[in-house]
């Protein structure tokens, strides 16, 4: 067994498709639009795209596509910090390749590497740790961003950066969680979501029970999902079972890697070293209450941010971005005013556009473009 051919099988596919239909079809009566159901991870949304399977689906299926692209809701302020923190000369300023190109309000990490800033891409918060112990004369910054999947590796970077006394190394924070987006989200006044396919590696982290109050409250499905196109289209079917058969639960359909209670060693780091945020702004969706971390004040020698002067300006996205209605799903990305035209994969101006995990980038990059004209 591959365990990738077993999740690839047309004949499976077509099955679950059929049944799908039939459901839908019983749900269908009295309904005056389409349910719309919410895959929040970019991963899912790239999936959907590349396997084709919103063709598989019936006209009473929307799929909206949310805000789990962590590059694509950085703020134009964040990247200024980033910049400045790359600029100083003292500096080896470290960061994942998808980080390089989003822009601020000057330049992008990327521009900044090429007017002679020290910035290296890295494949892990442990390759800049390495470089801390190559350079004792440099102080280097790794730019951590991500979701809670992203969290443990850097907690457990710093955490082995403290035990060998590594003093010129230091955390630029950007951290953000899961469960507050979602809230402020359902919180919106024109969200039209009626279910969730929940992200399963931050799920494999945080477990099952953080997502109980969007079904308790919000009497809204949702089923954590896997990657694999056989993974989606089997909890699109459970959510809509639950439709069916009149329930509202928190299922896990990615049981062969989603432990009921997460990760236990991993939460326990990420306690450790970070603590919640007042607020974090977010590219797109503005300020959202506790969605963020920083470093505890035990862990304040490796925060960048109280080593160095960071102003962390706010800076609005351009007024004609419509990226707050593309993840709230009340228009399609074809639907903004400049997607495909000054928004683009090359001169990406929205969030959604920034990486190639964001919705508009995925619309983009399989020619849903070609609607605007």
């Amino acid at each position: 067994m591959k365990f990738v051919d077993e999740f690839r099988d047309s004949g499976k596919a077509k099955a679950l498709a059929r049944e799908i239909e039939n459901i839908v079809a019983r749900l269908e009566k009295g309904r005056a639009r389409p349910l719309q159901l919410m895959e929040f991870c970019g991963g899912h949304t790239h999936t959907i795209f590349r396997y084709g399977i919103e063709q598989m689906l019936p006209d009473g299926i929307e799929m909206v596509h949310g805000p789990g692209c962590p590059v694509c809701v950085l703020p134009m302020g964040r990247v200024d910090d980033c910049v400045a923190l790359a600029e100083r000369p003292e500096v080896i300023f470290t960061t994942f390749g998808d980080a390089m190109r989003v822009p601020g309000s000057r330049k992008s990490l990327l521009q900044a590497k090429a007017d002679g800033a020290d910035v290296r891409m890295v494949y892990s918060p442990l390759d800049a740790l390495e470089l801390a112990r190559r350079h004792p004369d440099r102080e280097v910054i790794f730019f951590g961003l991500g979701f809670e999947t992203t969290m443990p590796s850097t907690a457990l970077t710093v955490l082995q950066a403290r035990r060998e006394g590594v003093a010129n190394f230091s955390l630029f924070c950007n951290h953000i969680t899961t469960v507050p987006t979602i809230k402020a989200v359902l919180d919106s006044p024109d969200m039209m979501v009626d279910g969730f396919l929940a992200p399963g590696h931050v799920s494999m982290v945080i477990g099952e029970a953080p997502f109980q109050f969007i079904t308790r409250d919000y009497r809204k499905p949702l089923v954590i999902t896997g990657f694999e196109p056989l993974d989606i289209l089997q909890s699109i079917w459970m959510v809509l079972k639950q439709f069916d058969e009149g329930r509202c639960e928190v299922e896990n359909q990615y049981r062969r890697i989603v432990p009921p209670r997460g990760n236990t060693q991993a939460l326990k780091a990420i306690n450790e070293v970070f603590e919640i945020r007042e607020f974090f702004e977010w590219r797109g969706l503005g300020s959202i209450d506790h969605s963020g971390v920083k470093m505890r004040e035990a862990f304040a020698d490796f925060d960048a941010e109280r080593k160095f002067t960071v102003e962390n300006p706010r800076i609005a996205d351009p007024k004609s971005c419509q990226c707050g209605e593309v993840v709230k799903g009340v228009i399609k990305p074809w639907d903004c005013k400049i997607f495909g035209r000054q928004c683009n994969p090359e001169n990406p101006m929205g969030a959604l556009m920034v990486s190639s995990e964001g919705a508009c980038a995925a619309y983009y990059n399989n020619g849903y473009h070609r609607r605007t004209a």
